[in-house]
């Protein structure tokens, strides 16, 4: 594997402590904002990402938290037809690839402590015509996979795909302002990426302090909604007319390894933006097992020879 040695930026951090430096990888503009960084050095960086996938038509981005998981998600996503576009949390490092799989250190020009796919999720615009996307802790039957595969290749530009999680009572009734998309699974297109770029929104926490968001009028009602992920997304499509088709969560809860709603999970990690899956992930759920459920096991089988691969 040719990983290349890391390459900061000349911007040395000046204030901030280690809150700061930890969550401005994660996709969140609170911490971002107070790092040396401007969303210009993305696009910037951005252009290399973007050569690196020269002439790949359906990139998929995987999340290595956990070199086994990894390793099948690659193989689930060349399964169907795409490309596997390979990022990891910093502390984690790169995984063992498959044939056909692209590594992109989407970290190696800002050294954060820690790096979520949240961040080069939300300027997908600057580096592909589309982007297909999941979660580190989902799995699903190939068959199911394949359909998904299929309507995300179909997309049309200007539109993206996503999950929409069930709310709650309370939710429904008291706190409609916390409701959001989840980046679970789903597909966005250049044209919806710059959409929610221009108009400062996105996936990113505190989408209300997004340097994109047009004026104070719009500032102040953007900051009483809730600072979580996926809030922004749903911004732009409820309120700003934004086009996006809803994946249920229920189509998905059964091949989502978390944490929610699961009395027995084993938690190695405060869940904030320390929060470090690959210490939980195998720790809580059997590969093996959930392969032979789903009937992935020859695929999972066949992923973990390129195991030890340097």
């Amino acid at each position: 594997m040719n990983v290349q040695p890391p390459l900061h930026l000349t911007r040395p951090w000046l204030t901030g402590g280690e809150r700061e430096r930890m969550s401005a990888g994660i996709g969140n503009w609170e911490g971002f904002n107070a790092s040396p960084f401007t969303y210009h050095d993305i696009l910037s960086v951005a252009r290399e990402w973007e050569s690196q996938l020269a002439g790949v038509e359906r990139p998929w981005l995987c999340w290595n938290v956990d070199a086994e998981w990894s390793l099948l998600q690659q193989r689930m996503v060349l399964e169907v037809g795409w490309t596997p576009v390979v990022g990891f949390d910093p502390r984690v490092g790169p995984p063992p690839l498959l044939p056909g799989a692209v590594l992109i250190d989407f970290n190696r020009h800002f050294g954060f402590g820690t790096m979520y796919p949240h961040f080069p999720l939300d300027f997908a615009f600057a580096w592909c015509e589309r982007l297909a996307f999941w979660h580190a802790d989902l799995l699903m039957p190939i068959e199911q996979m394949q359909a998904y595969a299929r309507r995300f290749e179909t997309l049309e530009d200007g539109a993206m795909i996503t999950v929409e999680p069930r709310p709650s009572m309370r939710q429904r009734l008291q706190q409609p302002h916390t409701l959001r998309y989840w980046e679970l699974l789903g597909c966005v297109t250049r044209g919806a990426s710059r959409s929610n770029f221009d108009l400062g929104c996105g996936w990113w926490l505190c989408f209300y302090l997004h340097p994109n968001c047009p004026g104070d009028e719009e500032r102040k009602r953007r900051t009483t909604m809730y600072w979580d992920c996926g809030v922004g997304i749903r911004y732009w499509h409820k309120a700003l007319g934004g086009k996006l088709m809803a994946i249920p969560e229920a189509e998905v809860d059964e091949g989502h390894y978390t944490r929610m709603r699961r009395k027995n999970y084993i938690a190695a990690s405060v869940d904030d933006w320390r929060r470090d899956l690959s210490k939980e992930l195998s720790a809580n759920f059997k590969l093996s097992d959930i392969c032979s459920g789903f009937g992935l096991k020859p695929l999972y089988e066949e992923a973990l020879k390129y195991r030890s691969t340097p």
